[in-house]
């Protein structure tokens, strides 16, 4: 029974390790690459990537090298000090989704807890809708989210993409559910003590809900921080669209510049993730703070 407990284990170990390296090869490649000399992407990469520099070499097959011939810093000194367009456009992803974090996650909390403390026939229906709303494909709400920015004069202002993302119903959903799971005693407790609905929300919902708090603000960024479509129709002007957009303008001549600027922009990505991995797996194995 142990020999066949130890090989069942080292076989699930093994599975899982290759679909995990499967997962992480495009970005270990893409960080890879980054540090790779345009001459040497062309030879590696020339078939799929285009026609390489004049007296380049261009492999007929794919090379994929994890490790450079010579590491070089010229595709970031590139992107971060001789063309300002790709920083401008990251400090433009930056405008645009930390007020929606910030801001979602706020309304979506007191949302939540109006949700969990007030039921009534209405407010489930109204939370239904929610329901509805969140299971809808994104691309059926962008055209009335258009015709409403339209006739509010929103179009080419950031306040298109901000003011559906405030209110998106997502996080609503999440973190109800989370709430819902509050012990009603520490509630009743609260109030036989005096407290207000003001200090049950800011001193017992909210610190009971701090990994789904996280877990949501987490999942949030990284929906928004990879948004296309939205400022591809909400904002017309090219200077205003974000880092997601413009990067599918950069040429095959480029794509060096192109991994360096992927690189930089999977950075606050990966940091809100690493940040926040204990909050994001207690958000999501806990409910309320309370197993089970």
């Amino acid at each position: 029974m142990k020999k066949h407990h130890l090989s069942s284990l080292i076989l699930r170990t093994a599975v899982a390790g290759f679909f995990a390296l499967l997962f992480l090869m495009p970005t270990v490649l893409t960080l890879s690459n980054s540090f790779m000399s345009q001459a040497e992407i062309s030879a590696n990469y020339g078939v799929i990537f285009g026609s390489p520099a004049e007296g380049a070499y261009m492999s007929e097959r794919v090379n994929l090298k994890l490790i450079p011939d010579m590491v070089t810093f010229r595709q970031f000194s590139t992107v971060l000090l001789m063309s300002p367009d790709y920083l401008f456009r990251f400090w433009n992803s930056v405008i645009l989704v930390v007020p929606i974090v910030i801001f979602q996650v706020l309304i979506a909390s007191l949302a939540a807890y109006s949700f969990t403390r007030w039921r009534s026939r209405w407010k489930e229906v109204l939370f239904f809708s929610y329901i509805i709303l969140m299971l809808m494909p994104f691309q059926v709400t962008l055209v009335p989210n258009f015709i409403v920015a339209e006739r509010l004069n929103l179009l080419d202002t950031r306040w298109a993409i901000w003011l559906p993302g405030f209110v998106a119903p997502f996080s609503v959903f999440l973190l109800t559910k989370f709430m819902r799971r509050i012990p009603v005693s520490y509630i009743e407790a609260a109030k036989l003590d005096g407290a207000g609905e003001w200090q049950i929300f800011w001193r017992i919902a909210i610190p009971l809900c701090r990994g789904a708090l996280y877990a949501v603000a987490i999942l949030v960024f990284i929906d928004y921080w990879n948004m296309v479509e939205q400022p591809l129709i909400m904002l017309r002007d090219p200077m205003t669209h974000p880092l997601s957009v413009f990067l599918s303008r950069i040429n095959s001549a480029e794509i060096g510049v192109a991994f360096a600027v992927a690189t930089i922009y999977m950075i606050p990505s990966l940091l809100m993730f690493l940040h926040g991995e204990e909050y994001l797996i207690e958000g999501i194995t806990y409910s309320g703070g309370i197993k089970g």
